[in-house]
C-alpha cells in the first residue's frame, strides 16, 4: 500500500481547500504555480494548515469528501486539534 494524505491549505481570502495526494510537498508547489484544483487558481494558497496520513488512496479520498462536507467551525476546529501539543 502507499501512504497517502489529506491536506488542507489556507488561501490569502482565508478560505479552506482540503485535497488529498501521495507527496504534500509536490502538490503544494504544483499549486503554487497554479496547476490542479481550479479552486486554487482563483484563490491563491497561502500556507498548508492540516495534513493527516492514510494507509491508501481509498480510505485517502473518502475521508477528503468526510471533511468537505464539514462547516467551517468544524474544519477550523480539526486544524485546530491536529496541532495542539
Amino acid at each position: 500500500m502507499d501512504t497517502w494524505f489529506v491536506y488542507m491549505i489556507r488561501c490569502t481570502d482565508d478560505s479552506l481547500y482540503t485535497g488529498s495526494t501521495n507527496d504534500v510537498i509536490r502538490r503544494w508547489h504544483q499549486h503554487r504555480k497554479g496547476y490542479g484544483a481550479k479552486y486554487l487558481q482563483a484563490h491563491t494558497p497561502k500556507a498548508v494548515v492540516f495534513v493527516e496520513q492514510h494507509p491508501g488512496r481509498s480510505e485517502a479520498c473518502k475521508r477528503e469528501h468526510e471533511i468537505k462536507q464539514y462547516s467551517r467551525e468544524e474544519k477550523e476546529s480539526l486544524i485546530t486539534e491536529a496541532y495542539q501539543f
